[in-house]
């Protein structure tokens, strides 16, 4: 496992905590925590071969967040000197006592045990930002030329998203965790021209984003080259698909899109913030309200959700959260039933729930940890059936792969999803490429729905590398797992009708 970067630990963390925690101390906060970061990012575009953006960007920064007498204060600033550190400490004891008479919510932080000069390392084997740009192109080059020289691709269009983030944290209770996570998202899409009718058609990698370094890249964790050689020929079947015939269908998923549709019906719904009121400027509430735990049937008995921030390569898992919580996984929904939330130290003591669940985040040092989603994943069957015996079961459906467009309402309950492909489903059999296909349902129907999961060879883990959330916006990383699964009787829009076209 890589160490944590020399640069990174040769800042003066403890300094700076001590002067803030000191300070804090002094000024009467009851909860102070100090947190430094660093977020590496580097992103590379290219369109038919041809490099069309590199950029190469690095920031840094310290925040102080504090309670004081039940009341949040924060403040954030760049300079890493014990002085900043103070004067940002002292700022947000003002911030704190600003905001007291109008703070309803008395602020108390759920019990963690105390975790001293604690490390963590995501598990990746090459830093992707020790290799040589040159090389990193080279690759994205001959990747994009493969495609390009295939008949019926006119244009491709490839990107490499990689990102470094180092966090210190310290508190007043002795907590210090040391952190260093790598994440990669390569991409890579073909194009088909129809002169002729002024159209055209695109297929996408299914190639999810990995916590995982430059050996993504390289076949370990996903094999591209095996992709990308079958890209033509799938986007040439897309191209003489026929239009889909709207109606009821039973279908088969395949995890590279039942991830985006866990994303939004369970993983946005379940966040406890968001059920109770707390988010809702940003992509609304959720139906999935706090008197419908443990009792909520949320899908069919089948139906196994955990939360965990521990997944190997989750774009989730950390060692600890931003507010000092262990990672660890947790039940959401089991058997069907809504049995539990994510949930950061303050919302998890406001309920009543016992310890937080460790989903506290920030993007950077400038922004609030607030609280962010686990990697939220449907659990396989011990045993389960194969894909291929899924779709053995289906005498009239569809097969749906890889995620592209979709469509959900501010309660997380009514949405429709498209897919990169759905293949027509006869008699247990795959008979072709459907074209203009979306799935429509409300959260409950769809999961009560749900028939049958796959077993563990079945299972993925695909997921996000961006999610948005919170006001001023904030972007995380998070992984979603899940088996491929059987739906039954799931209507089935065309997408064309549709927009009346």
């Amino acid at each position: 496992m890589p160490d944590i970067d020399a640069e990174f630990t040769a800042l003066p963390l403890r300094q700076l905590a001590d002067a803030a925690l000191n300070r804090s101390r002094e000024l009467g906060a009851e909860h102070a925590d100090l947190r430094v970061e660093r977020l590496r990012s580097q992103n590379v575009g290219l369109r038919d071969g041809r490099v069309e953006y590199s950029r190469d960007g690095e920031e840094i920064g310290l925040a102080v967040r504090l309670v004081r007498e039940g009341t949040w204060g924060f403040a954030a600033g760049m300079e890493m000197t014990t002085e900043e550190a103070v004067r940002l400490a002292e700022q947000a004891v003002d911030v704190a006592r600003v905001s007291a008479p109008v703070n309803t919510d008395r602020v108390e932080l759920a019990d963690e045990p105390v975790y001293g000069d604690a490390t963590y390392v995501s598990a990746y084997d090459v830093d992707p930002f020790g290799v040589p740009e040159p090389e990193k192109l080279a690759l994205l080059t001959d990747f994009c030329e493969r495609l390009m020289a295939a008949d019926g691709v006119d244009h491709v269009n490839a990107s490499l998203w990689s990102v470094k983030e180092n966090k210190f944290y310290a508190d007043l209770a002795g907590t210090s965790t040391t952190q260093q996570r790598v994440r990669t998202w390569p991409e890579f899409t073909a194009v088909a021209v129809d002169r002729a009718q002024g159209g055209f058609e695109t297929m996408r990698t299914i190639g999810p984003p990995a916590g995982r370094g430059w050996e993504y890249l390289t076949g370990v964790g996903w094999d591209f080259e095996a992709e990308l050689a079958e890209l033509p020929e799938l986007l040439a079947a897309r191209t003489k698909a026929p239009s889909i015939e709207a109606g009821r269908y039973d279908l088969v998923i395949h995890p590279s899109n039942l991830w985006l549709t866990i994303h939004e019906s369970i993983g946005h719904a379940t966040e406890l913030d968001r059920a109770l009121g707390y988010e809702a400027a940003y992509a609304g509430t959720s139906f999935a309200t706090v008197d419908g735990l443990n009792s909520l049937q949320y899908g069919s008995p089948v139906m196994h959700v955990t939360g965990d921030r521990v997944a190997e390569h989750g774009l989730s898992t950390i060692g600890y959260d931003d507010e000092g919580v262990a990672g660890q996984q947790w039940d959401i929904v089991r058997d069907g039933v809504l049995v539990g939330y994510q949930t950061d130290r303050n919302m998890a003591r406001l309920m009543n729930l016992g310890r937080s669940n460790g989903c506290a985040y920030a993007d950077s040092s400038g922004h609030v940890p607030v609280q962010r989603m686990a990697n939220v994943s449907l659990q396989p069957a011990a045993s389960g059936p194969s894909t291929e015996d899924l779709i053995g079961r289906v005498e009239r459906g569809l097969y749906v792969v890889g995620d592209k467009s979709w469509s959900i309402d501010m309660q997380r309950y009514n949405f429709q999803f498209t897919a990169q492909r759905f293949y027509l489903i006869e008699n247990g059999q795959l008979v072709g490429q459907v074209r203009d296909a979306a799935y429509q349902a409300t959260t409950t129907d769809f999961w009560g729905a749900m028939e049958a999961v796959g077993g563990p060879q079945t299972y993925e883990l695909h997921g996000s590398f961006q999610c948005g959330k919170a006001q001023p916006g904030q972007g995380a990383p998070v992984s979603h797992g899940c088996p491929s699964a059987l739906f039954r009787g799931i209507n089935i829009l065309n997408t064309v009708t549709e927009a009346g076209r």
